[in-house]
């Protein structure tokens, strides 16, 4: 399945496909948990976002409450992000990223190895996945900060030419 074809609901309840909603943009897919130790990388995401979306890029966060981290209604995550990190960066609704019941998304994305050559299950919140328009995946993990070198160096070498 190409990744542009699958369906996807917005955080307030629009549907769209994964390629509507990035609109040919690099996008960096993270799942994020309003309750979680790594909630500060929102602060990065969204530099990120602000520092790179003139020149093709997104954020795109998928709340995910797999690892029981994640507040209970769309509302109160939109609140979350919005007040306590400033998130401007799109959000899809709360989303199963692992198991029979994955987001197909997720059952795509997981595909993909990290830079060890590790494929497979979401390891914990905010695993990463660059998502360039050309359908090139690149995978972090958790613990590897949306501003890290490799993150960064990453993003430049698959933002979209001309950019």
């Amino acid at each position: 399945m190409q990744l542009d074809d699958i369906p996807v609901r917005t955080l307030r309840g629009t549907d769209t496909t994964f390629g509507e909603l990035v609109d040919g943009r690099l996008a960096l897919v993270v799942n994020v948990a309003s309750r979680c130790g790594l909630a500060p990388q929102y602060e990065q995401l969204e530099a990120l976002h602000r520092e790179y979306g003139p020149r093709g890029f997104t954020v795109v966060g998928v709340p995910s409450n797999q690892f029981l981290q994640e507040l209970g209604s769309s509302d109160a995550i939109a609140e979350y992000c919005s007040v306590t990190w400033g998130a401007t960066f799109p959000m899809l609704e709360k989303t199963p990223v692992n198991g029979r019941h994955a987001h197909p998304l997720y059952r795509e994305l997981t595909q993909a190895p990290d830079d060890s050559g590790k494929a497979g299950r979401i390891t914990w919140n905010f695993e990463k996945f660059l998502v360039a328009p050309d359908g090139r995946v690149r995978r972090f993990r958790p613990r590897t900060v949306p501003d890290s070198p490799e993150v960064i160096a990453a993003l430049e070498e698959m933002l979209p030419a001309g950019s």
